[in-house]
């Protein structure tokens, strides 16, 4: 891209008052954005109100700054690559493209290979996003790492949001195991400019991602975490995805804007049913009422993608990573610890146990991984047990 290119492109998405629908308009009737501004007020107003003639007579305030730090950014080298794809470039993903309301201007940092693919998109075809609480259970989180990495070598690239929770451990399960050149392991669209990280405890994560994936962003350089992109970036969550999983959810959670555009934009919706006693599972049994589709396995996910009907391969796990299993007596808490969180008097009530014995046990499973410590003095068995 060249600097004149990317000062109109730049230009027309930070133009106050103009809009991606009214852009999207003005780009069709002109062709590309230098062709805009070489318009008069009086011919823009075909496609615009006179007040956005007006606002794109001149330039944005703090342009010039903006427009430098961005060329700074692009002319980076080494290692991540740095891109920024616009609504007319062949790497524009057509399943994006295809959305109500697509992005302008699209900002990239992560493996050069995806980065400037030659002559493709950027995101794959075959991409599902996973999205959920940014406070799961114990189980849900887990379900997010096993059903990402699951995916992923069934051949899915797993698009998320970087936020705590979910998201993140959707990212970490797509990254456990080795890079496939072909296809990013996972694409991260954040609600910040690129050239910040949000939350910072994710930053070491999206160093992560950068290497092996993507990151993806609407919002120029510098943009802070304001709270109305994060719903906003959602519609490219979905719209980059042949679906959404929702892992755990609350029913105010932001992941169901994310479920509810992807239903729009005419992609599937998939749920994983969680204990009735949970907050964060009521989100995804609204969904299930509402008609998405239960998932209780990565096949699940795959058959009605029509992506394969074998299940995937068994993905190896490292030596010493498998959790030991459970004796007689530690099998016997298990069980009666069952799936749901559960306090320890509840738990002395159905074992039988002394409060100082089980305490022991509990902590013995916790240490094997078979067990979860939550908040509030309860505990919780994990998936894997």
């Amino acid at each position: 891209m060249q600097r004149d290119e990317l000062a109109a492109w730049l230009r027309l998405s930070l133009t106050p008052g103009v809009g991606n629908g009214a852009a999207r308009r003005l780009l069709a009737a002109f062709g590309l954005p230098q062709a805009i501004f070489a318009q008069s007020e009086a011919g823009l107003q075909c496609c615009v109100t006179p007040a956005q003639a007006r606002a794109l007579a001149g330039e944005p305030e703090g342009f010039q700054t903006l427009l430098e730090t961005t060329w700074q950014w692009l002319q980076a080298e080494g290692e991540p690559a740095r891109a920024i794809v616009t609504l007319g470039d062949a790497a524009y993903p057509p399943a994006l493209l295809a959305t109500e309301d697509p992005p302008l201007l699209l900002y990239l940092l992560g493996a050069p290979q995806f980065v400037h693919g030659p002559g493709r998109p950027f995101a794959p075809p075959q991409c599902l996003a996973m999205v959920g609480s940014r406070n799961p259970t114990a189980q849900g989180a887990d379900h997010a790492r096993q059903f990402a990495r699951s995916l992923r070598a069934a051949g899915l690239s797993i698009v998320s949001g970087l936020a705590l929770g979910v998201d993140a451990a959707a990212h970490e399960g797509a990254l456990l195991d080795a890079p496939d050149p072909a296809r990013p392991a996972t694409i991260a669209v954040v609600g910040t400019g690129l050239d910040r990280v949000y939350p910072r405890a994710n930053k070491e994560l999206a160093h992560r991602i950068a290497r092996h994936g993507l990151l993806v962003s609407e919002y120029p350089l510098g943009t802070p975490p304001l709270p109305a992109n994060f719903p906003k970036r959602n519609r490219i969550i979905s719209g980059l995805s042949l679906g959404t999983l929702v892992v755990e959810a609350a029913l105010q959670s932001g992941s169901l804007i994310t479920a509810r555009l992807a239903a729009e934009q005419g992609r599937e919706v998939f749920a994983i049913p969680g204990s009735i006693h949970a907050p964060q599972s009521r989100g995804c049994h609204a969904l299930l009422r509402q008609g998405a589709k239960l998932v209780e396995s990565a096949q699940d996910v795959l058959e009605e993608l029509q992506l394969g009907r074998a299940a995937p391969a068994p993905v190896p796990v490292p030596a010493g990573t498998e959790p030991p299993p459970a004796d007689h007596a530690h099998q016997e808490v298990l069980q009666a610890l069952g799936f749901d969180p559960m306090g320890l008097d509840a738990l002395v009530a159905r074992t039988g146990l002394d409060a100082a014995t089980l305490q022991v046990r509990l902590l013995e499973l916790e240490l094997d991984g078979l067990v979860a410590r939550l908040p509030g003095g309860l505990f919780q068995r994990v998936g894997r047990a």
